[in-house]
């Protein structure tokens, strides 16, 4: 995801790119416009120009224009920022509030009828992910173009109509929750947006040991892998899209610190693995954590590769299937409007696009590969 193809450029430096005709490359290439375009402008350096036409297509075509047709008139998707059929909550939520009175009662959820795929027989359902916020993370990610008029639109509605269930907060103010916040942030600067004061929280709530944890508001904690990598990925984003600060910078290379000591995924204490389900990919990864999720993250950093992105980096390529692919994993559970691909176990058009995204950036970037890099 990115706020326009030249206001930087991540993933550099880079391998040359990949070829035309390479199958894999082929069979992305089928895929929904969404994919497309990412494919043209990640894996095949193609003009500037074939990019944008075929970017364009994704606010009418597809995934993205399947989502967009589902904003209510208002700007909200299923009635709620974070929630499905909480707006009305939010909005007396605010107005208690102002007028100095208790809160109203959290309204009960209703049962979700959509589906909600890959939930473990037995198990709690997790959060739907039908609402605004996550919807208006997964049009980012698809890159609907954020200048198109029906992202202009969607920020305005939104900006006016649409509050958090924390203390009916206006969106783009944020709430308390640091990983909300770091989304927040990364919606707001896709479309240009001033988060400029949600930025100055997320830093402010920084821990001790560099990383950021959801549940620090609430509890004493330590940093998460989790909550930290959304954060800095959101601030990376702010950082190119408005200039950043040197109190941003810091920040967030000290939530990178906080990841590379512990080789991404590895315990600082024992050395041990701290979570197998961080060796499945799934797509959309959520606010959950997987170590493609997370090198994908230092590919959009780009620049030379710390030696500490080694083992994460092997694990990645070692997923890669005898065709050249790579699976979908893990899709975690929760209502979603449709899926973008499935079911788990097959070729994911998605993973093999970051996959080889981050592989095209670490094979030139690492110390090793000098000689792969381009100018």
């Amino acid at each position: 995801m990115e706020t326009s193809l030249k206001k930087y450029d991540p993933y550099l430096p880079q391998t040359p790119p990949m070829a035309g005709d390479d199958p894999v490359v082929q069979w992305l290439l089928q895929g929904d416009p969404a994919i497309r375009w990412q494919v043209l402008h990640d894996l095949l350096d193609a003009p500037q120009d074939e990019v944008e036409v075929e970017r364009a297509r994704v606010a009418h075509e597809g995934w993205g224009a399947g989502l967009l047709a589902l904003r209510a008139p208002d700007g909200h998707w299923a009635g709620g920022a974070c929630f499905p059929n909480t707006a009305a909550f939010a909005e007396s939520t605010a107005r208690a509030l102002a007028a100095g009175g208790p809160p109203p009662p959290f309204p009960t959820p209703d049962a979700e009828p959509t589906e909600t795929p890959g939930e473990p027989p037995g198990e709690e359902p997790e959060q739907p992910w039908i609402a605004t916020y996550p919807v208006l993370l997964d049009l980012c990610h698809l890159g609907v173009p954020p200048g198109s008029a029906v992202m202009r639109e969607t920020a305005q509605l939104v900006a006016h109509n649409c509050r958090w269930e924390y203390e009916g907060l206006p969106f783009f103010a944020g709430e308390v929750d640091c990983c909300i916040n770091a989304g927040t942030i990364l919606i707001g600067t896709y479309l240009g947006i001033d988060v400029d004061p949600v930025v100055q929280r997320i830093v402010a709530d920084q821990l001790p040991d560099g990383g950021w944890n959801c549940w620090a508001e609430a509890r004493s904690a330590a940093g998460s892998f989790a909550s930290t990598l959304d954060v800095v990925d959101a601030l990376l984003r702010w950082e190119r899209h408005t200039g950043g600060s040197d109190e941003v910078r810091r920040a967030r290379h000290e939530g990178e610190e906080y990841l590379l000591r512990r080789s991404l995924f590895r315990s600082l204490r024992t050395g041990e693995l701290v979570n197998p389900r961080w060796l499945q990919f799934s797509y959309p990864p959520r606010w959950h954590y997987d170590l493609l999720k997370a090198t994908s993250y230092f590919a959009l950093r780009g620049g030379p590769a710390d030696p500490r992105l080694v083992e994460a980096i092997e694990q990645v390529r070692a997923k890669r299937q005898p065709n050249g692919c790579w699976l979908l994993e893990g899709t975690h559970p929760g209502a979603v409007h449709f899926r973008f691909e499935g079911p788990d176990g097959t070729s994911s058009r998605w993973n093999t696009l970051r996959a080889l995204r981050v592989l095209r950036w670490y094979d030139a970037a690492s110390p090793s590969n000098e000689a792969c890099v381009t100018p």
